[in-house]
């Protein structure tokens, strides 16, 4: 059995989270709050869990600090053991195709009644209001990125591309756990809960209109640009002769620098290239020449001495880091990013530490990921069940407990 008391630590260690929800978007915004201190209930179905439990070492990670119960919270028993649970909850968070827990007769206010501080944040891909056929339209990362126009913005003119590993799913994470705090920072005050409604193709909206703002005002469209930037020379993935760097070359000695190390030091303080250059545009008559000057100068260059040169003149540069380039990298020991723990069959698991770095109030873990059902007897004990009441639930299958609490 693993530990069911979780220890004073954190920014959030008076939160109470409770969700149910599957894959990435929203466990892992209440796995980061988790991280942070919070006493976090992950609620699956009986059947088979949460899809996360697929993978092999993923689940590790984006499920530790939890407790698990598994249950049929549709169903009438189900319903009285969700207000159970989040009865003296801060956060709510399910994640559904639309508004699926209010056509089940879980609405907001019927949460409220139990608790009217709750924050509830509903998670889907289109939102619960709108146009029917979307909002009930199933949704990843994938597809809602496509939606919102941000597949569109990445890749080649012949082929676009996804933003990968699922950034819309952790861009979403983020949002959520932004949105609640928030949220519960005015329900403190006010005694009032809030009911948000998170879908997830705003989220990438508000993280992919940066060029579409000239689109809107302006009526222009950049192509996608591959491996380099939509309008700027400089920036973008470029090839060494031992591997392949990452530039954001912008200011203007950092231009004046580039141009004289590529050999078109000449084109400085011209009519096309002004000495208050700040931006090399890919408008600009001289930018092909630029882009040609820089790939041959780059290929016969190391990625490691182009990044010591262009840092030490204030340019933004550096290597495109493998995995084991991350692993190895001084810096990232010096921080210790990466930390080991064990599983809860004993396994070590190496993975990510807690970020960001809280001075006074440092986040922590205090249990691997549970077994399905793991603390299903534990959570309905502390909501106030009896084992008579518990036993019913068992009988009826509402609840499925660990396999070493079914006997």
């Amino acid at each position: 059995m693993l530990e069911t008391n979780k220890p004073s630590f954190g920014v959030l260690d008076d939160v109470k989270v409770v969700f149910s929800a599957m894959e990435i978007a929203a466990p892992s915004a209440a796995e980061i709050m988790s991280e942070w201190g919070a006493d976090v209930t992950w609620m699956e179905n009986p059947w088979s869990g949460d899809s996360m439990r697929d993978t092999k070492w993923v689940k590790e990670m984006e499920r530790r600090n939890m407790r698990s119960i598994s249950m049929n919270q549709f169903s009438d028993e189900g319903k009285e053991i969700l207000k159970a649970l989040v009865k003296d909850a801060d956060i709510f968070i399910e994640s559904n195709k639309g508004p699926v827990f209010e056509r089940k007769g879980i609405t907001d206010e019927y949460l409220w009644e139990v608790n009217p501080k709750l924050v509830i944040v509903h998670v889907s891909g289109f939102g619960h209001t709108g146009v029917p056929e979307r909002t009930n339209t199933a949704a990843y990362d994938l597809t809602v990125a496509a939606y919102a126009g941000v597949v569109a913005q990445n890749g080649t003119p012949e082929q676009p591309m996804g933003t990968h590993p699922y950034a819309g799913d952790y861009f979403n994470s983020l949002m959520i756990v932004s949105s609640a705090l928030a949220a519960l920072h005015r329900a403190e005050k006010t005694g009032k809960g809030e009911s948000i409604d998170m879908a997830m193709h705003e989220t990438l909206l508000r993280v992919g209109t940066y060029y579409m703002m000239d689109y809107l005002n302006d009526g222009i469209k950049y192509p996608r640009p591959g491996g380099r930037h939509q309008n700027l020379c400089a920036i973008g993935e470029y090839k060494c002769k031992d591997g392949f760097i990452a530039l954001c070359v912008y200011g203007v000695k950092q231009n004046k620098y580039l141009l004289e190390s590529i050999g078109l030091g000449d084109l400085w303080g011209t009519e096309d290239i002004p000495e208050d250059s700040s931006a090399l545009w890919l408008s600009n008559p001289q930018a092909k020449l630029i882009e040609s000057k820089l790939d041959e100068y780059l290929a016969t260059q190391s990625k490691y001495d182009v990044e010591k040169d262009f840092s030490a003149h204030a340019m933004a540069a550096q290597v495109i880091n493998e995995f084991e380039d991350v692993l190895s990298d001084e810096h990232i020991q010096a921080r210790e990013d990466f930390i080991e723990w064990k599983n809860r069959d004993g396994k070590t698991v190496k993975g990510l530490n807690t970020v960001p770095k809280f001075k006074n109030n440092p986040g922590g873990f205090w249990r691997p990921t549970p077994a399905l059902g793991e603390d299903s007897l534990d959570l309905l004990r502390r909501a106030g069940f009896s084992d008579d009441r518990i036993e019913e639930f068992k009988k009826n299958g509402v609840v499925k407990f660990a396999e070493d609490q079914e006997n």
